[in-house]
């Protein structure tokens, strides 16, 4: 037993040697470990080291350099990176001209400069609320307008009766059609010869709303319509314009292409008056100024009757509401009929003008007016060759070279109607200006 106890205290110490050792060698590894990391902890609160940097940098661009040109050398024996994923092109990431969105320059974002507006020949038709005065209002510039417009007023179609004879004008029927039976015995049907409602309108280009004008209301004769006889075949518009004066013009259709002379709806009281006043309206529409119509239902008004175109004339003059707007009465080749209406008016209206031009075929009854005037002691005049004056009374007979059917364009003169409004228009008392000079080539025509 006594000598068991020392080996075992040798074992014991043995442990304790190797245990030592085994401790100190775990203290060395621990501090070998720590001692780096404090001395990168203190390094973390200075400034680095340029040249440690520099050396870094150098090592990192050496490494990437030879990185690359092994990339190179591994993807050039197949395809490059620009093959694999191509560089976006400038129309990928923004649209062309034609495209959604508009390209702008920098200087459309930039402050734009004040610049003085010229003023322009014409202004606008319309009017801009202002504090400051307006200027006057300018018409555009335009052609001669030439239209036809269906109008309520016109002469028809007329459901009305023959003042003639107080019984219904559409006095005979068929079935479901009904007409009337003329003078001479002719039936003419409503659904052909009086349905008609269009009015030809004519404005010049140099008319002038502003300006003292007249309205001409053109009452064509039998066997004629708007288009072929008014316009194409007498020129009635052409005359309007050539005459220079301020004037326009409307001629409604009365029996279509037929022997009659039915005033229609101005056989009616205030017939004439309804007319102009609807037509007032339908020129200021026409012309781009709607203002303009006050003036064109104030106008005075000459009346132009061509053959059978006296009877409405004569019934507007008695019955129409509105003689004393009427400036001048002028009849080519008229006076058929109704001369006591005629007469009235001249005698009762010395403001106004009246030029009856006749041939043989009415010779004896413009005689008959004369011969009424005289005695009433009303001057007479029997030529053109004067100025149109208020009061003027004109009867001029026409050689026999001269035809009927042709008298709307040669009867004392060529184109006798744009003579009227040449004769009318210098004379200021008549209101009408002349806007316009002549046509040299419309008196060749």
């Amino acid at each position: 037993m006594v000598g068991a106890v020392p080996k075992l205290r040798a074992h014991i110490r043995a442990d304790r040697t190797t245990s030592g050792a085994r401790g100190r060698a775990l203290r060395i590894a621990l501090i070998s470990a720590l001692v780096p990391l404090s001395l990168t902890l203190v390094q973390c609160g200075k400034a680095p080291n340029p040249a440690a940097l520099a050396a870094n940098s150098q090592a990192n661009v050496q490494t990437n350099v030879q990185v690359v040109a092994k990339t190179n050398q591994q993807v050039a024996s197949s395809d490059t990176f620009e093959d694999r994923f191509p560089a976006p092109q400038f129309r990928e990431r923004f649209p062309s001209a034609s495209e959604g969105f508009l390209q702008r320059q920098m200087s459309d974002f930039s402050p734009k400069r004040a610049v003085q507006q010229q003023p322009q020949p014409e202004q606008a038709p319309y009017r801009v609320a202002s504090l400051a005065p307006q200027a006057p209002y300018q018409r555009p510039a335009r052609e001669d307008l030439t239209t036809l417009v269906s109008m309520k007023s016109s002469a028809f179609p007329y459901f009305g009766n023959n003042p003639a004879s107080d019984a219904p004008f559409l006095n005979i029927s068929k079935g479901d059609r009904r007409g009337h039976r003329s003078y001479s015995g002719r039936v003419f049907w409503q659904d052909e010869t009086y349905s008609d409602n269009r009015v030809l309108m004519h404005v010049p280009e140099h008319f002038d709303v502003r300006k003292p004008g007249v309205i001409v209301v053109f009452f064509h004769g039998n066997g004629a319509t708007l288009e072929r006889d008014v316009r194409d075949r007498q020129l009635v518009p052409q005359q309007v314009t050539d005459s220079g004066a301020n004037a326009i013009l409307l001629a409604p259709q009365m029996a279509v292409d037929a022997a009659d002379s039915s005033a229609g709806k101005f056989w009616q009281a205030g017939g004439l008056k309804r007319f102009l006043e609807e037509s007032a309206n339908h020129l200021a529409r026409l012309t781009g100024d709607p203002n303009s119509a006050r003036a064109f239902a104030n106008m005075p008004i000459v009346i132009v009757g061509y053959s059978g175109g006296f009877l409405p004339t004569a019934w507007s003059l008695e019955v129409g509401g509105i003689s004393d707007r009427v400036r001048g009465v002028v009849l080519l080749d008229a006076v058929y009929g109704e001369m006591d209406k005629f007469a009235s008016w001249i005698e009762s209206h010395r403001s106004g003008f009246f030029v009856s031009s006749y041939t043989r075929y009415t010779a004896r009854r413009d005689r008959e007016l004369m011969s009424t005037l005289r005695q009433k002691g009303i001057t007479v005049s029997e030529d053109m060759d004067g100025p149109l004056r208020p009061g003027s009374v004109v009867f001029v007979e026409t050689g026999d070279g001269i035809t009927h059917r042709d008298y709307v364009t040669r009867a004392w003169t060529r184109d006798p109607l744009k003579d009227v409004l040449v004769k009318m228009s210098a004379t200021p008392s008549l209101a009408l200006t002349r806007v316009a000079s002549t046509n040299p080539s419309a008196s060749s025509r």
